[in-house]
């Protein structure tokens, strides 16, 4: 058997790949607009180097932050590295600058659909034994007001497209 130096890092590629997910899915709204009822939550670790926000805003969510792009937004920017928009925060317009490595969870409501990404510490707890990072959206949304019930959410398990 080989040593962890020849393992593949699989979560890692995964959490690569949904990002990159994300990253089309930001490109295409800034581009189009959001279409029909999508909508998205995106919270991300406000300690995470690069990310940039007001200091008052920095203050008040120390350690993460949950964001929505829903009906009034500015400035959408996507690059390769991460996204900046600019949301309003009790009529103060805010620009913020997050790197994907920063995201936590990214969630569309509309669609029940959800993604959470496991950083290495929390990998390395040994807490959840679903490598993929994947949950049943909302999971990780108790910062925003619940603005209606939601019906259950389906979780999708990779297991069975394991070899």
């Amino acid at each position: 058997m080989s040593d962890d130096t020849d393992a593949i890092d699989y979560g890692g590629m995964m959490h690569d790949a949904m990002r990159g997910l994300i990253r089309r899915l930001l490109q295409r709204v800034s581009a189009q607009g959001l279409p029909g009822d999508h909508h998205f939550f995106i919270s991300f670790d406000t300690t995470h180097p690069g990310v940039a926000i007001a200091d008052w805003l920095r203050e008040r969510y120390p350690d993460d932050m949950t964001i929505v792009l829903q009906h009034w937004y500015d400035g959408l920017e996507v690059r390769d590295d991460g996204f900046a928009v600019t949301l309003n925060f009790g009529d103060q317009p805010e620009p913020l600058d997050i790197p994907w490595a920063a995201l936590r969870t990214f969630v569309d409501p509309s669609v029940e659909f959800g993604l959470r990404f496991e950083t290495r510490d929390e990998e390395d707890d040994g807490g959840d034994d679903d490598p993929s990072g994947i949950e049943a959206p909302f999971a990780e949304l108790d910062s925003e007001p619940d603005p209606a019930p939601r019906p259950p959410a389906e979780v999708v398990s990779l297991d069975r497209f394991r070899k």
